[in-house]
């Protein structure tokens, strides 16, 4: 006798062999016991996990006679009378399979219409079986809609598909819907042990744990699985072995790796990569043992304890979870996962293997050393991740007493001469206690030539071509806009702001107080005519008012050379400071050797415009709480508020008053 493969030879065929459907099988055996039978049905699930098999049964239940010939419809068909004989070797003339794959056009419908239209011939009922039913053209699929509403009594359809979003919506409305459901990997591994107990051939936890995680909840996919692992295998399966012939990743691999990324360790990642190359060990497979490895660790660290003991990788994974935050086990997760997806993006995908790892390092600050084995944690990602890309000051109000003198507001357009002069009364060179020398790699250094290129008239300068980004929190550069409310209604109105802070790696340090210099006053005399003239804009804007002037200093060939301080990376661009020295050259009508270096800017048109909004707004709550009809309002009601937020300073005009432009 030829061999039958173990997906032919263990085929379900009766309700009660049936595994992982236990919804349908509730639903279908209830309908057939009481007799509330549709006349058409639509099974949906992916590849494996029964929809033929269920019509198969179905049409053996609507069919069955009986050992004795005199049964009727039942939920547990004999499987011994004709009809559930002939409808198991796939030739009963009653039960018609068509594979819409291959037989989709109007013509294959219309010929099982015209045979829709005769009785049975030897069973009950007549059933029709499409599979892959989406795969039919809509033409057939219009053809098939009049004799699929109302089918003769003796008629029962089944549709069976793996996307039921192509199905047309008028063919969903006219038949009763089933979704099977992929199979979790447990119930596909006991039900392989009890196949290969059948079939007397040995095998260990581990290799059927394999095959049943291979499978992905396909049971025919683990069955014909298990057929090659038993010729891999020689007639029996070994963990090894099934590993080998899957390409499966061990999870050891997937232990070091996540437990160097928690140590920051970057050579024993890579030494990792290097030995999954040397092995041919798939690149994917890594990836998707980390994600489980990463998914086991989550769970253990939501709840602790609620992992299966009996799985021998229990124990890495808990281990693992002590090591690593619940935040950054998720960060890790979502890198891993979406990393697959690059990996075919490269020719060598160790090298994208290797890159995916490495950002996952890149989270950690520059130089920053590996956390202590005694730790027992690695140092936080995401608070790495902030201190790295971000050592902005939290925007807070300034100080009250650093109040300077009010900055006043100059006219949209000041004559180059102005600037000139104003440039001019700088001194020759700045006391060396204000320059804060900085290493050349530090700093952007841009000096364009000489000679100044003329313009055309009305033309817009060359540099005004960048888009101001748009930032979180807002920017203190930015265009003017409505002031921030007042603060919580619990605090009185006339309490002193906090003081700014910025994040440092050993806590919240406080901003010194805004005090006004004789270069900072240079600047923004500088900066303001030329941003209300349009001659800066957008991002070059934003590096001028976030800049701090640390000195001038007269050049050799003429000229002088200015240098800025500026605190955020993505504003000191060298094309950005390019820009700048440019427009400081046309408007001094001299060479401009501009100079930014990378530090906190402590006296900059940035924080004087945020001074001067918090004075305005502390001037305005002031006045409110000292108006003598909010007084006795407030005296009189003893629940009435100031609601925060509500007040607003206001210009001469009446209007609310904005910061003023650079």
């Amino acid at each position: 006798m030829s061999h039958v493969v173990l997906a032919r030879k263990y085929r379900p065929r009766s309700f009660e062999q049936m595994v992982g459907q236990a919804h349908v099988v509730q639903a279908l055996g209830n309908a057939l016991t009481s007799g509330r039978l549709h006349h058409a049905y639509l099974f949906t699930g992916t590849r494996g996990i029964g929809k033929t098999t269920v019509s198969r049964i179905l049409a053996k239940s609507l069919n069955c006679t009986g050992p004795d010939g005199s049964g009727g419809v039942t939920a547990h068909p004999c499987g011994v009378c004709q009809a559930c004989t002939e409808i198991d070797a796939d030739r009963f003339i009653d039960y018609i399979e068509l594979d819409a794959a291959s037989n989709r056009s109007i013509d294959e419908i219309r010929d099982l219409i015209d045979r829709a239209a005769y009785k049975p011939s030897v069973g009950r009922f007549k059933v029709f079986m499409i599979d892959e039913a989406h795969q039919l053209t809509k033409d057939a699929f219009n053809a098939l809609l009049k004799t699929l509403e109302e089918p003769p009594d003796y008629l029962k359809f089944v549709l069976a598909t793996t996307d039921p979003e192509k199905m047309l919506p008028t063919v969903l409305s006219r038949c009763l819907q089933f979704n099977l459901r992929p199979m979790d990997p447990a119930t596909v591994q006991q039900h392989l042990l009890q196949v290969l107990e059948a079939e007397g051939v040995a095998a260990d936890a581990g290799s059927l744990r394999l095959l049943s995680r291979a499978a992905r909840g396909s049971m025919r996919d683990a069955l014909s699985l298990t057929d090659q692992a038993i010729a891999y295998g020689a007639g029996s399966l070994v963990e090894a072995g099934v590993r080998a012939m899957l390409g499966t990743v061990d999870r050891s691999h997937a232990l070091r790796l996540v437990a160097a990324l928690a140590e920051r360790d970057g050579a024993a990642v890579l030494a990792t990569v290097d030995g999954l190359r040397q092995l041919g060990l798939s690149a994917a497979g890594t990836l998707e043992e980390m994600a489980a490895l990463l998914q086991q660790m989550a769970v253990e660290q939501a709840v602790p304890g609620a992992l299966d003991e009996t799985d021998p990788d229990t124990a890495g994974a808990r281990a693992l979870s002590g090591q690593l935050p619940a935040d950054e086990t998720q960060l890790l997760y979502s890198i891993v996962v979406h990393g697959r997806a690059e990996l075919s993006l490269l020719s060598d995908e160790y090298a994208a293997l290797t890159m995916v790892l490495l950002r996952l390092l890149a989270f950690a600050p520059s130089g920053a050393p590996p956390a202590a084995a005694s730790a027992g944690r690695a140092a936080p990602l995401v608070a790495a991740a902030r201190e790295a890309r971000s050592t902005a000051p939290v925007r807070t109000p300034l100080p009250v007493a650093a109040k300077p003198a009010a900055l006043p507001v100059l006219p949209p357009a000041v004559p180059p001469a102005v600037l000139a002069s104003a440039a001019r009364a700088v001194p020759p060179a700045a006391p060396p206690v204000q320059a804060v020398p900085q290493p050349p790699a530090a700093a952007a250094h841009f000096s364009p030539p000489v000679a100044a290129p003329a313009l055309a008239a009305n033309a817009p300068p060359p540099w005004i071509d960048d888009d101001l980004p748009v930032d979180e929190g807002g920017s203190a550069g930015a265009p003017p806009g409505p002031l921030d409310g007042v603060a919580q209604a619990a605090a009185p109105l006339s309490s002193p702001p906090p003081a700014p802070v910025t994040l440092s790696a050993r806590g919240p340090v406080p901003l010194p107080a805004l005090e006004p210099t004789a270069l900072g006053e240079t600047w923004a005399a500088m900066i303001r005519p030329l941003a209300a003239a349009g001659a800066i804009a957008a991002m070059v804007r934003e590096l001028a008012v976030q800049a701090e002037l640390l000195a001038v200093q007269p050049l050799e060939g003429g000229g002088r050379r200015w240098r800025l301080r500026v605190e955020r990376e993505m504003v000191r661009a060298p094309a950005l400071v390019a820009k700048l020295a440019a427009a400081l050259q046309l408007a001094l009508d001299e060479p401009v050797d501009l100079l930014v270096e990378a530090g906190q800017a402590q006296d900059s048109i940035a924080r004087r415009d945020a001074l001067a909004r918090e004075n305005a707004q502390r001037d305005a709550e002031r006045i409110i709480q000292d108006d003598t009809l909010v007084r006795e309002l407030m005296a009189q009601f003893s629940t009435a508020r100031i609601v925060p937020g509500s007040i607003k300073p206001l210009c001469a005009d009446n209007r609310e008053t904005r910061t003023p432009s650079p």
